[in-house]
């Protein structure tokens, strides 16, 4: 309205943000969020280098890793995480090893959760840590969760970085590692993020079927006396968070 004090930029901005947890086009921002065309494509760009988005390739734009990440750092200091935490405390006390919750975020995940191992020592992993999807345990549960043509078009958008001498760094190869990890239904990480760690983890979905993040239990090399059920029991402790979230 004519007599409406004109928005803050930090409320066009608050806007964009709410608008494109729901649209990916420019122009339906625009209506969702009842701004200019312009006005939005000026602040899409200041988001991307931000870090709060990022470009789909197809002219349209998605959340960017940091939303998740500062997401993860608040539910650190809040604790909104807490009703998941039940199934990954489980999980904590059967395996003696560190357990993990992590959401996807666009072409990456945030850890939201972690819960100690029971040996005197801390991996380096940390609530709010973004992690690569193709070299974690979590990362190849989730996109084993995914038809290949989606995981091709990642590959494209973001490498095969090497994090060690075992990372799988060839598009084929992880392929062909992710159809292993379909059919066992939990993936495995043999120090390929990080050296003298190992993990194991399952794909998290929501109450659509969708994946949203995967769970792991990882301990280093030198100590992992993995107890014989380990991938049993991570897959249950997935699909216990994922019932947390509204799967069947």
């Amino acid at each position: 309205m004519s007599g409406d004090a004109p928005l803050s930029a930090a409320e066009k901005t608050l806007s964009v943000l709410e608008a494109l947890a729901d649209h990916s086009r420019i122009a339906d921002i625009a209506d969702a969020s009842g701004l200019p065309k312009p006005t939005v494509h000026r602040i899409l760009q200041t988001l991307v280098q931000r870090g709060f988005a990022r470009a789909d390739g197809r002219g349209g734009y998605l959340g960017g890793p940091r939303i998740l990440s500062l997401a993860g750092r608040f539910l650190q200091r809040l604790d909104i995480a807490e009703h998941v935490r039940p199934a990954l405390r489980d999980l904590q006390e059967r395996t003696g090893w560190t357990v993990h919750l992590a959401l996807l975020s666009g072409d990456e995940a945030v850890y939201v959760a972690k819960l100690e191992g029971v040996r005197p020592y801390h991996l380096a992993s940390r609530v709010g840590m973004s992690l690569r999807l193709h070299c974690t345990s979590i990362g190849k549960a989730i996109l084993a969760a995914l038809p290949d043509d989606e995981v091709r078009a990642l590959v494209r958008r973001t490498g095969l970085p090497a994090r060690t001498g075992r990372t799988i760094t060839g598009e084929r190869a992880l392929l062909a590692e992710l159809a292993v990890v379909r059919e066992r239904g939990y993936a495995e990480d043999h120090e390929e993020n990080e050296a003298g760690v190992r993990a194991v983890g399952a794909a998290v979905v929501n109450h659509t079927g969708e994946v949203v993040g995967g769970v792991s239990a990882a301990s280093l090399v030198d100590l992992a006396d993995a107890p014989p059920d380990l991938p049993q029991l991570v897959v249950r402790a997935a699909a216990e968070v994922s019932r947390a979230l509204g799967a069947d």
